[in-house]
């Protein structure tokens, strides 16, 4: 079955689509958007100290975004410089860095539009084994530290007075951001990768009325872009990266008749 390049791509789809719901709805909540582009940024410069150390490359991703994510944390306490400001810092120099070490690797041939825009229809089967097995474990950290997660982004102050420790499940929850970067970097690429991320949780945001609610909707809208723009792709032969996101923003701009709806009967 898996020697269909297509179903390969189904498979890679939606084990990401499962993981990047419930982070995606975290990463709303949390309003940290911005930090998603940052990790996906320094995804360039672990993909270049993986072809330089003939490294794999998920796991130079996964280690490199860690690092500049627990570099941010470290930032944040000892500067006292404003958040947004120490993301662009981080996010621009880690790419910039990325884009210089490539100019030096000239004995490397790079695929910068797969890099950029992801090639979900040249996933492997080793690949689905990484997506599959790596979504599970992040999906398993995520339920064991979403209590205090979710007491965090409600109220910080109360999560910590109750001894849920918000500063140890917002650290773990961003080395889980990292992972998920890592894992779909071949599917939509650095620069779509947070679209993926924050577009169906939009949609969701926009449908639902509680918190569970939206992380369902969020993993439903995840697989259903998946589908749509993978069908698409092979339909009107555009890249498949690109085509998935279209496809999320095209169900975010349908969930926004919902809304209009709903203000009308309150009227």
């Amino acid at each position: 079955m898996f020697d269909d390049f297509f179903i390969r791509a189904l498979v890679a789809g939606i084990g990401i689509a499962l993981v990047t719901g419930p982070l995606g709805c975290f990463v709303v909540w949390r309003r940290l958007s911005y930090f998603g582009d940052t990790l996906a940024h320094s995804a360039l410069l672990g993909v270049t100290i993986a072809y330089t150390l003939d490294f794999n490359i998920a796991i130079a991703i996964f280690i490199t975004s860690s690092i500049i994510a627990l570099i941010l944390v470290k930032l944040e306490r000892k500067t006292n410089l404003p958040g947004d400001a120490l993301l662009g810092l981080l996010a621009h120099s880690s790419l910039a860095v990325g884009l210089v070490v490539i100019g030096f690797l000239t004995f490397i041939r790079f695929d910068i539009m797969g890099l950029l825009f992801g090639d979900i229809l040249a996933v492997t089967t080793d690949d689905l084994l990484i997506i599959w097995i790596g979504g599970a474990i992040i999906l398993l950290v995520l339920k064991l530290i979403w209590k205090p997660l979710f007491a965090s982004t409600v109220n910080y102050e109360l999560a910590e007075a109750e001894g849920l420790k918000p500063d140890r499940a917002k650290a773990i929850f961003t080395i889980l951001i990292a992972a998920i970067i890592a894992i779909s970097i071949k599917m939509v690429g650095l620069l779509l990768i947070t679209g993926l991320l924050i577009i169906p949780t939009a949609m969701a945001r926009n449908i639902s009325d509680n918190p569970q609610k939206m992380v369902i909707f969020s993993i439903i809208g995840g697989l259903l872009s998946v589908f749509l723009g993978l069908f698409s792709s092979l339909e009107f032969n555009t890249p498949s990266g690109p085509s998935i996101v279209a496809a999320a923003l095209i169900l975010f701009i349908i969930s926004l008749f919902k809304i209009k709806q709903t203000i009308q009967l309150k009227n």
